[in-house]
């Protein structure tokens, strides 16, 4: 996308807004979907928690992609935008036995991470075929905070625990149709992920009747120029000999699967927020923007970096300035960050704004949340209105038990 593109969008929609360009996002599917293009059975289903979106789903699901979802209400996003049953996998951590039975029942793929509901779900439903979900043990992600399949992780089955997986499979009846596993997000050292799927290779072996095999995601996009990343194609040509010679020993064509959400999304997303004051102190230049953490929190909540450019002047005299949001607390995106001269009233861009962005948006300090705008085919779409008072205050029960009002004196 163009600056003038954003700029425009920014004027028509207003501040702040996210801006998603699907060109990228079909890009980076083509470009995934090519470094497995030699597998012949291949699955990519996006994770929802990135960007759920309606729009987005509808466009992953004319690329063909299928959906990871962690919750029945990402479920049931899916099924509105016209994705399949059949095309979403259910991944959740730490929910109920009717939550999964919830979702069961729609007729998606179940994908347990937990002895105690594999026992429990095997027993009450044992012709539903099941996905488990593994734990490798393996450390890897960007920060601990994605870091998920370590030793101390929440998620998945120990690789320990295979007898005890064996023994309810064995007792309840129920049939294992897929392993799935996954280490963490912003995944660089292609090795670390490969060993990782060797072990789960290995316990494939312990299940004779799989149709697919999912290891998860993670890929590490650029955050800036010259940022390194995930080489995807050298990990599609070292993947896709190991899996089909797995396949081989396996005895049977299973189906590869990954999950991406941050590798089709993030780099297709723009934040654009105006600046309302430049402030400086003894120390400090501040930019001061018309937007927080409420909106955007994954600089304060990871310390992702995020490029930020003056799209009002971006061919200005660079200067040093920490951008901060309006919350009333610490409250910064960057610190010290060299951008063209940035003056009151101009709009600024944070790129890489399309996974975990939105999503994680709410509404603290009782701010509305924002609009969200779609760039497709060289034109903008309005996929989110911006909120109201309304948006605010709808659940919200006025209860008539204040009737009296304290006398001032």
């Amino acid at each position: 996308m163009e600056n003038e593109n954003l700029l425009a969008i920014a004027n028509e929609f207003g501040s702040p807004v996210y801006v998603y360009d699907s060109s990228k996002i079909i890009s980076q599917y083509d470009r995934l979907s090519d470094a497995f293009k030699k597998v012949k059975r291949l699955k990519l289903n996006y994770a929802v928690k990135a960007l759920s979106n309606i729009a987005i789903l509808k466009l992953m699901n004319s690329l063909g992609a299928g959906l990871d979802t962690v919750s029945v209400q990402e479920v049931e996003l899916g099924l509105k935008a016209g994705v399949k049953p059949s095309n979403i996998v259910f991944t959740p951590n730490g929910v109920s036995l009717e939550e999964i039975e919830e979702v069961s029942a729609l007729g998606v793929q179940i994908n347990i991470d937990n002895l105690s509901i594999l026992e429990q779900f095997g027993t009450k439903h044992p012709n539903v075929p099941v996905c488990i979900r593994m734990n490798p043990h393996v450390m890897a992600g960007g920060n601990s905070k994605i870091s998920v399949g370590h030793i101390d992780s929440k998620f998945g089955i120990s690789i320990h625990q295979i007898p005890h997986i064996l023994r309810i499979v064995e007792n309840t009846g129920m049939r294992i149709n897929g392993i799935h596993m996954h280490t963490g997000s912003d995944i660089l050292d292609i090795e670390v992920f490969l060993r990782a799927c060797e072990i789960l290779f290995e316990t494939a072996m312990n299940f004779k009747n799989l149709d697919f095999i999912d290891f998860g995601s993670g890929f590490k996009v650029p955050y800036k120029l010259g940022d390194i990343e995930t080489n995807i194609e050298e990990f599609g040509s070292k993947m896709t000999k190991r899996f089909n010679t797995f396949c081989k020993e396996y005895g049977k064509e299973l189906t590869l699967g990954f999950e991406p959400g941050k590798f089709l999304v993030s780099e297709a997303g723009y934040f654009l927020a105006q600046v309302n004051v430049i402030k400086q102190t003894t120390s400090t230049v501040f930019a001061g923007i018309d937007s927080g953490f409420n909106h955007f929190i994954r600089p304060m909540f990871y310390n992702s970096h995020h490029e930020i450019i003056n799209i009002s002047n971006p061919n200005g005299r660079e200067r040093f300035y920490s951008v901060v949001g309006y919350i009333c607390e610490t409250d910064t995106f960057a610190t010290n960050r060299r951008v063209s001269e940035i003056n009151e009233g101009d709009t600024i861009a944070f790129k890489n704004a399309g996974a975990y962005c939105f999503s994680m948006s709410s509404n603290y300090n009782s701010r509305y949340r924002p609009a969200e705008v779609l760039w497709h085919e060289g034109k903008a779409h309005l996929i989110r209105k911006r909120e109201t008072f309304e948006d605010l205050t709808r659940n919200q029960v006025d209860i008539d038990v204040f009737s009296k009002v304290a006398e001032t004196t």
